[in-house]
């Protein structure tokens, strides 16, 4: 029995407010019927003193007696038992339901630019830490998908292998900073390399990389035209994005403290080409927001199909209401003809 319940039949617990509200019903219908039993005893007193007995009795004799009382107990006691037969028949319930749920599961690699121009504060705070940000994101909406993430800047590494403890990843995510990686450059291709060859081993039914670069290649052993081709052998769909705006840009402060700015130019060519070779897609960010629409796009766009097995458990309480009744019933049988009873009337 469920622990919110009484062990016992005739403890208190069952009559209390709580108690009856935590159940689901049957059958509906008794528990209207309950407010029929007022309607039931007014016409009853109402044919009662139409035929009341008319007895001469002395005015000094009329004097109110303390035990005048207990003549409502029968009464109490055949409503009480009514009211107990009806919810005894509405067939109280508890459910406990219990809910599976899987997946067939999407492998996705995460790939991260953290190279010094990521630092430009176009985005807030900067370009790094918005893509950290709505990375976590996408990783909190996503079900039972193995999730990895590579860091790259002059050289690339694997972060996190594929994993399905989002908690974990998040963490990873957290500690990125441009200290990761003393190399300068942007190895583009060695990233993918690094992030197929993660994937290479996978039998998930898809397997996605999202690349979020804001530069050129400029540094690694393998280009990223040639990596995407990999990538596509091993059937992995590359999602890459342009991230940040062109012209002048706020980049840290000068030496009194003043915003500087610098020149900023991208080169979306080779980002673009690597997406059409992976049968992926190719987005452009300028700012947090549209970087934030872009991984909800992603998002719809590699969704597995949710399963779910429900088991129902149903548990049946209507048997301690009807036992409850039946004593009632009959304690109210024991007293109808004693002194208690008002035998003129009833």
């Amino acid at each position: 029995m469920n622990n919110q319940f009484p062990n016992n039949w005739f403890s208190i617990e069952w009559f209390k407010i709580s108690t009856i509200n935590s159940y689901t019903w049957e059958n509906y219908i008794f528990l209207y019927l309950l407010f029929l039993i007022p309607i039931v005893i007014l016409l009853k007193n109402l044919i009662n003193y139409n035929n009341k007995i008319n007895v001469s009795i002395p005015e000094y004799e009329l004097k109110k007696n303390k035990l005048s009382f207990l003549r409502f107990i029968p009464k109490i006691l055949i409503l009480t038992c009514l009211v107990l037969l009806f919810i005894s028949l509405a067939r109280p319930q508890k459910n406990n339901e219990k809910v599976e749920k899987w997946s067939d599961g999407i492998d996705i690699m995460l790939v991260l630019d953290i190279s010094e121009s990521m630092q430009i504060e176009d985005f807030k705070p900067n370009r790094l830490e918005s893509a950290k940000d709505v990375a976590k994101k996408f990783v909190n909406g996503r079900f039972q998908d193995r999730i990895g993430l590579v860091v790259f800047s002059g050289e690339s590494y694997s972060r996190c292998p594929l994993t399905t403890d989002y908690e974990l990843l998040n963490t990873y995510i957290d500690d990125i900073d441009f200290t990761l990686i003393e190399s300068r450059g942007t190895a583009i291709g060695s990233s993918i390399a690094v992030a197929t060859n993660r994937m290479k081993e996978s039998d998930a039914k898809s397997k996605v990389l999202i690349l979020l670069s804001d530069g050129d290649n400029t540094a690694g052993n393998i280009d990223p035209l040639t990596a995407a081709k990999i990538a596509k052998a091993y059937n992995v769909k590359i999602y890459s994005i342009a991230i940040g705006k062109e012209g002048k840009v706020p980049f840290g402060k000068d030496f009194f403290g003043r915003t500087r700015y610098v020149e900023n130019t991208l080169d979306e060519k080779n980002l673009r080409e690597i997406a059409k070779i992976s049968d992926g897609n190719f987005f452009r960010a300028s700012d947090n927001e549209s970087l934030e629409k872009i991984f909800k796009i992603i998002d719809t766009y590699e969704k597995a199909e949710i399963k779910e097995n429900r088991y129902k458990e149903t548990v049946d309480y209507y048997q301690y209401y009807l036992l409850w009744s039946i004593i009632i019933f009959i304690l109210w049988l024991l007293i109808k003809n004693t002194f208690i009873n008002n035998s003129l009337i009833d």
